[in-house]
């Protein structure tokens, strides 16, 4: 446990400093969240959304996109160690891979869940939130929901990382696998009134469960038209903790890259 909570430190740390990737992990969707929320609550007023404000549906989507840029630019670490040897000094050390690679993605989970805090935070003074289950259950709610997505991501990170050689490849595929996931989810547009075939990719998609989740914990004012919690939570966890446990089944060899 030791050697994890080092490596866990060790890697926020490396985030802490690394101020531009910090900021544009937030900036980024709070900017998204301003402009977008702003310009079509006002230019189409979108009355028929669940939220009836534009800009309060898309926090949850800006939530979980922040959760993805997080889990990409966490991972990128993976390369830069292996890249300097670093990684190769960690696995030369007596303890096993896995529990090292356990102590560098939790720093992403970790990381990733904070970040989307604060943006869950600056949004709702601005925003009119329902908080249907009340604030401190609301907050809870949208907590372990980002928790579980962290985990997820940081699953489906490490799958890719442990297996694409190179850092570029790796943000490649996972724009290329993530992004896609991330429009048909449901975070910027309800998923009720779209063609049979775009509801059949949102129902097969797992971030759609952390937008649902997320909307039933800030804005919703019962659960109609939403997918559930229960079903949301028990969707997230079977598949965060499959992913995360396949993320951990190839781990990197001793050799003279550190892969």
């Amino acid at each position: 446990m030791n050697a994890i909570l080092i490596l866990l430190e060790r890697d926020l740390r490396a985030v802490l400093r690394a101020r531009s990737q910090l900021y544009s992990s937030v900036i980024t969707p709070l900017i998204f969240l301003v402009f977008l929320g702003a310009g079509v609550t006002h230019g189409l007023q979108p009355a028929n959304l669940p939220a009836g404000n534009f800009t309060a549906y898309l926090v949850p989507g800006v939530i979980v996109m922040t959760l993805v840029f997080s889990s990409t630019f966490s991972s990128a670490s993976y390369y830069r160690d292996r890249d300097s040897g670093i990684l190769r000094i960690f696995l030369s050390s007596p303890h096993p891979a896995r529990r090292i690679l356990l102590g560098k993605s939790l720093a992403g989970v970790v990381i990733g869940v904070l970040q989307a805090i604060v943006v869950l935070a600056v949004a709702a003074p601005f925003v009119d939130f329902e908080w249907q289950h009340g604030f401190i259950a609301g907050v809870a709610i949208a907590v372990a929901t980002m928790a579980l997505t962290a985990l997820l991501l940081a699953g489906v990170a490490q799958v890719l990382a442990s297996r694409i050689q190179s850092m570029q490849g790796f943000h490649l595929v996972m724009n290329l696998v993530l992004f896609p996931l991330l429009f048909f989810s449901g975070a910027f547009f309800p998923i009720a009134d779209v063609p049979t075939w775009l509801e059949i990719l949102a129902r097969i998609n797992p971030l759609t469960y952390a937008v649902d989740a997320l909307q039933l914990a800030v804005y919703a004012g019962d659960d109609a038209g939403f997918i559930g919690l229960w079903v949301d939570f028990g969707v997230l966890t079977a598949l965060a903790v499959g992913v995360y446990a396949l993320s951990f089944v190839r781990v990197p060899r001793l050799t003279w890259s550190g892969q």
